[in-house]
């Protein structure tokens, strides 16, 4: 579904995992860290939008303390619907493309 967003490439982390990026820039992914649970995504998001999906749904999304300074969640695959995760993936969509278009200048 996030490669259904324009521009969006599927490519692979140093470590082997799939990523999805945007003009070079990380959008969403597996989570690798040990700190992470099985089957979790890590998305990119503001820092404000991050807080307000834990606080709102926090079975759902969380953080651990390695990710903590990133502008990032993470979301657990079980515990997420698909228009939910739409939704999430066009919100990474936005924040990545303003990311991408500044590293292009």
């Amino acid at each position: 579904m996030g490669l259904a967003l324009p521009d969006v490439e599927a490519a692979r982390r140093y470590d082997g995992s799939p990523v999805l990026k945007l003009g070079g820039a990380f959008m969403a992914g597996l989570a690798t860290h040990p700190s992470a649970e099985p089957d979790t995504l890590v998305v990119r998001s503001g820092y404000e939008d991050r807080e307000w999906l834990i606080a709102d749904a926090p079975e759902t999304y969380y953080l651990t303390d390695y990710y903590r300074s990133y502008p990032l969640v993470l979301v657990r695959l079980s515990r997420i619907d698909r228009d939910a995760l739409c939704d999430l993936l066009s919100v990474s969509w936005r924040l990545t493309s303003a990311k991408a278009r500044k590293r292009r200048r």
